[in-house]
């Protein structure tokens, strides 16, 4: 028989995802993302032939980076989507990206706004070895959170949790009302690897066809979810003068993205030959383990502490919920 502790949860009703962003191209020289987009605006439909389920904006949002194949020209778009930065003074000083950031928040935002769209998906490459990823600012985002695990039925994933508030939160994704970056690695920046490219693609696939049984009023049953929730990023150690690193990630911890890093743990190898070992009090996840573009940040690896977060069953509101909702939020705005 059925067991009958096993709660019959109550189902979250939430609005429906009508408008999507799939935006690659975010750092120019990850190129899985660029030829994607460039393959979706292909079979992008026009407007008279709308998909009635969903509507889906592809976006190249870095095309300056992406035509010169670097990662930015003057500063890192993905680091100037926060409040401050939208929203500070404009001169004729202000970095393309910054200017960029404001383009694409006039497209895809207002961030905070009703106006935003209902969902982001920004694609990117790492050259650790991570495989793929789901990258978001929150772990109680239901629909993230049940992308997720749609996605970890279909294809190997992680979930990993950035803690930052919606207004500190710096990249593209959190301009969205629910947005995630989809990460995937191993891949150096300027190469496209066929295999990396259509694991990335096969992802964008089963998150379109989530939204589509969404809308359409699937109930998607509640259940739990691993998150690695990023705790700390840690630097390689360098000369005090020069600041020029003086190690390397240790050969034991390299592609290792994932596995339990233990106190005492090797973790970088000194250019003379010395072996330097983790001295964190605690157990922890490390992930973007020698990522490329991260010696100019000062990031070796990030770590991150493992939980289970449960989900309840979700389903999209009806139109008349939505309705209702719509107009009790017009009431309170007459008070």
């Amino acid at each position: 028989g059925r067991d009958e502790n096993a709660e019959s949860e109550e189902v979250v009703h939430l609005s429906r995802l009508s408008r999507v962003a799939v935006c690659g191209g975010t750092h120019g020289n990850e190129l899985s993302g660029v030829y994607l987009v460039r393959e979706l605006q292909k079979t992008e439909k026009p407007l008279e032939e709308e998909d009635e389920l969903v509507s889906v904006l592809v976006v190249l949002s870095n095309p300056r980076a992406v035509q010169q194949c670097r990662r930015y020209t003057e500063t890192d778009l993905n680091r100037c989507f926060t409040h401050a930065t939208l929203n500070g003074p404009e001169s004729d000083k202000t970095p393309y990206e910054i200017t960029r950031s404001r383009e694409l928040n006039s497209l895809l935002g207002p961030k905070g706004s009703p106006e935003a769209v209902d969902l982001i998906c920004d694609l990117h490459n790492t050259t650790a070895n991570m495989g793929l990823c789901l990258i978001a600012y929150s772990d109680h985002d239901w629909i993230c959170l049940h992308i997720f695990r749609y996605l970890q039925a279909n294809i190997p994933v992680r979930y990993i949790h950035f803690d930052f508030p919606p207004k500190e939160a710096y990249s593209l994704e959190s301009v969205g009302k629910h947005g995630f970056a989809i990460e995937i690695g191993p891949q150096p920046h300027g190469v496209v690897r066929s295999n990396i490219y259509t694991t990335m693609k096969a992802g964008v696939q089963h998150v379109m066809d989530w939204v589509r049984f969404f809308n359409s009023g699937t109930i998607f049953e509640g259940g739990s979810v691993e998150v690695y929730t990023m705790v700390k990023n840690i630097d390689y150690p360098r000369d005090s003068e020069t600041h020029s690193i003086t190690a390397a990630i240790h050969p034991q911890l390299q592609d290792q993205d994932f596995c339990l890093l233990h106190p005492n743990d090797p973790l970088f190898q000194t250019f003379s030959g010395e072996t330097l070992r983790y001295k964190g009090k605690e157990p922890l996840y490390p992930f973007f383990i020698n990522e490329c573009a991260y010696y100019e940040k000062g990031i070796a690896l990030s770590l991150a502490r493992r939980k289970c977060v449960k989900m309840p069953p979700i389903q999209v509101k009806t139109e008349l919920e939505h309705q209702e909702n719509e107009w009790e939020f017009a009431s309170e705005e007459d008070e």
